[in-house]
């Protein structure tokens, strides 16, 4: 019979077994690793009291080279995130976000964190504990952790702390918790200042913040995206009394009377390494400029770079935008618009007064043609998307509607197809309606052609336009749109320039028929660049729905003059038909453009291939090894760098001046959305392709823009040049 001594210390022992057992499961459910991240689930105590606030904490160890994101990644990348599963009565706080590092990828600038961070959050344990239970902790934990390629990665982790009583010491748990309690920015001790300028926010830090003359680096690390240009560098400046620091405005400024909420770093090297602490601030934007420092050169600036990033004015932007605009409309497939519209003024005779209703109605068109689509990218902008001028192509679908759209008004001209006038806005009949909505909608047909090209003088124009405020943009839109309109406008006010055009006649049939071949010339180019986009199977698609849209053309015509009865069946199976091309064509290119790369396919057909895929990472390379580079940042839906192609790079006098120099070429495709050739755009005040950079051999060397319509004289000029 076993003592009651010995029945003790089994019972005491049985207890310590399964103790030792739950907190070895707990250990293993609390760690968790992928092939770059190792995570763990980390506590400030050992063990939890009813109503106790304690912290937990998600640690991260990162092999080398990689990196995971701040609450603001920066110009790429995806903040970290935690779902919490907590017992009934438990609530979990923010995450709490240690001071950020900058990590710069050529032209994109990052923040995050490298080798190891702990994200701490605080957690409120429920009342209704009791003494002898447990409180259960699982976390759902989100990152993207990335180097030259970047991973998405998920782990759950579970942690369970025994709730012990009021009087019991819970223990001093993991001293990752206190160390990531150090990295945290603590409150700012100074009364900071923001003033509007025009390059971006000034920040105004009284008192001495830095000795004069110190190395410390200082960044101010915007919270929100948006806010101040990542990559931009922050020029500062000591005064007598205050701290000044130069911001760049981002993508989505600041007004006058909003917070700006960050992390101000301030880095020292000290005898261990480097000493960095972080500064919480939220301060409020202020108009204009503090009285104390409104007439200081900001050329003073410490390492300052005053340029604002903006090489031309907003009036030159404008007047740019108006002569671009007035350019596009010699490209190929606006001309025939164009053209149609002029015959349009000698087959209808009407008075002065509708006639020059007409061209307001087409410029109509084409203006809130132009303003959609700038309100589309001042939206996709504000979401955080990089885009720029022709970025509604990149998208197969819209590819293939436009070349529907192209074939429907080449059978329009051709006779197959005459669309009546409660179909007048489609804009396929333009030559024959008489109505001002006619009018109207064939505007936006000339806008929607017109959008795959680019002009000269539009490069800078838009660049600058992107990068400003929404009524800036909107109004280089509205100006662009204007320079589109201008040439039937004023073909439609002044009696004059019409008796330039030649006398009504039976030509008039015949050149509206030809005009034609130009708009099934672009259906085809169309369907090519859905070729470059989602395959061979695409394309079999989009010519199937072409014969659909003749069929049903076919259809609709012979019937047209027929009774009631017939018409109303004719106008059933057409609407049929065309519900099925659109959802066949949607669904089918959304099957097969995710099942197709297309890395710089965008190429002359028939040419050699001279050239490598443009990267930042070979770019970066040939200019560490200071080798002469040529870069052409193109797309295949781009009519203009089609062109440039085949008349100027596509040379051998070109290829051979290359070879001879030493000059490596890089080629770029937009064809599809492409966020290094994008952040390359925009490094260069660009907000669409063609793009044609040349740099000259050495590391340092500044680089040459060339035009955006380019001969081989230019192009060799340049090369001698270097």
């Amino acid at each position: 019979m076993l003592k009651r001594s010995d029945m003790g210390f089994r019972y005491l022992a049985s207890v310590l077994f399964l103790l030792l057992m739950v907190s070895a499961n707990a250990y293993a459910a609390s760690e968790a690793a992928t092939d770059q991240v190792k995570a763990r689930l980390v506590a400030s105590v050992e063990s939890v009291h009813a109503g106790d606030e304690i912290t937990v904490g998600i640690n991260q160890r990162i092999i080398p080279h990689w990196h995971t994101y701040w609450i603001n990644p920066g110009d790429s990348g995806m903040a970290t995130s935690i779902a919490w599963t907590l017992p009934a009565g438990a609530e979990a706080g923010d995450i709490q976000w240690p001071i950020p590092h900058k990590f710069n990828v050529g032209p994109i600038t990052n923040y995050g964190y490298a080798d190891e961070v702990t994200l701490l959050t605080n957690i409120r344990v429920p009342e209704s504990l009791k003494p002898g239970e447990s409180f259960p902790v699982k976390a759902l934990v989100n990152w993207l952790v990335c180097d030259d390629v970047c991973i998405p990665q998920e782990v759950e982790l579970t942690l369970s702390l025994p709730v012990v009583d009021a009087g019991v010491d819970g223990g001093k748990g993991s001293e990752l918790i206190a160390k990531a309690r150090e990295q945290l920015p603590v409150e700012s001790p100074w009364q900071v200042s923001a003033y509007e300028q025009k390059q971006g926010p000034l920040l105004k830090i009284p008192g001495k913040v830095l000795e004069p003359g110190s190395t410390a680096e200082v960044w101010f690390f915007p919270e929100e995206w948006g806010r101040v240009s990542h990559k931009s560098r922050q020029p500062r400046r000591i005064d007598s009394d205050a701290f000044l620091l130069q911001l760049t405005a981002g993508d989505n400024p600041l007004a006058a009377g909003e917070s700006l909420k960050g992390v101000l770093v301030i880095s020292k090297q000290i005898s261990t390494g480097v000493l960095a602490q972080g500064y919480q601030l939220e301060v409020k934007l202020e108009p204009g400029i503090a009285e104390s420092i409104v007439d200081e050169d900001p050329a003073q600036l410490e390492g300052a770079d005053t340029s604002t990033g903006e090489d031309i004015s907003l009036y030159s932007a404008l007047l740019f935008a108006l002569l671009g605009g007035v350019i596009l409309n010699l490209m190929p497939c606006v001309f025939p618009v164009l053209s149609i519209k002029a015959l349009s003024l000698l087959q209808h005779k009407q008075s002065q007064h509708h006639t020059r209703l007409h061209g307001w109605a087409y410029t109509a068109g084409v203006l809130a043609s132009f303003v959609l689509l700038g309100l589309v990218l001042i939206g996709l902008k504000s979401a955080g998307s990089q885009v720029g001028w022709g970025f509604q192509f990149q998208s197969p679908i819209f590819v293939v509607l436009v070349a529907y759209l192209m074939f429907t008004v080449g059978l329009s001209l051709s006779g197959v197809l005459t669309i009546g006038s409660s179909f007048a806005g489609v804009g396929s009949s333009l030559a024959d309606k008489s109505g001002y909505s006619g009018s109207f909608f064939t505007g936006v047909l000339a806008t929607i052609v017109a959008t795959p090209c680019t002009a000269p003088f539009m490069g800078g124009a838009l660049g600058y336009a992107l990068t400003q405020p929404a009524v800036v943009l909107l109004a280089v839109f509205l100006s662009l749109g204007f320079g589109l309109a201008l040439p039937y406008l004023l073909l439609s006010h002044w009696p004059s320039l019409q008796r330039f055009l030649p006398k009504p006649g039976i030509w008039m049939e015949r050149f509206k028929q030809v005009l034609a071949f130009p708009m099934y010339a672009a259906a085809v180019w169309l369907v090519w660049v859905l070729a470059q986009q989602a395959g061979p199977n695409a394309v079999a698609l989009a010519l199937a729905g072409m014969v659909l849209i003749a069929l049903l053309a076919w259809i609709y015509e012979i019937t047209r003059h027929g009774s009631n009865k017939k018409r109303y069946a004719a106008n059933t199976v057409s609407l049929l038909g065309l519900l099925v091309l659109l959802y066949g064509s949607y669904s089918g290119i959304q099957l097969f453009a995710g099942s197709v790369s297309t890395a710089n396919t965008a190429s002359a057909a028939g040419v050699e291939k001279n050239w490598e895929a443009y990267s930042e990472q070979r770019l970066g390379d040939l200019r560490d090894e200071g080798k002469p580079v040529f870069i052409n940042l193109t797309a295949a839906w781009c009519i203009t760098c089609l062109v440039n192609e085949q008349v100027a790079l596509s040379q051998q006098s070109v290829a051979d001046a290359f070879s001879k120099s030493g000059i490596t070429y890089l080629k770029g495709d937009w064809t599809n959305q492409d966020k290094q050739i994008t952040q390359l755009l925009k490094q260069f005040g660009r907000s669409g392709v063609p793009l044609y950079i040349l740099y000259p051999p050495g590391k340092d060397a500044k680089p040459q823009v060339l035009p955006q319509i380019l001969t081989p004289e230019i192009v060799l000029n340049a090369v001698q040049k270097l």
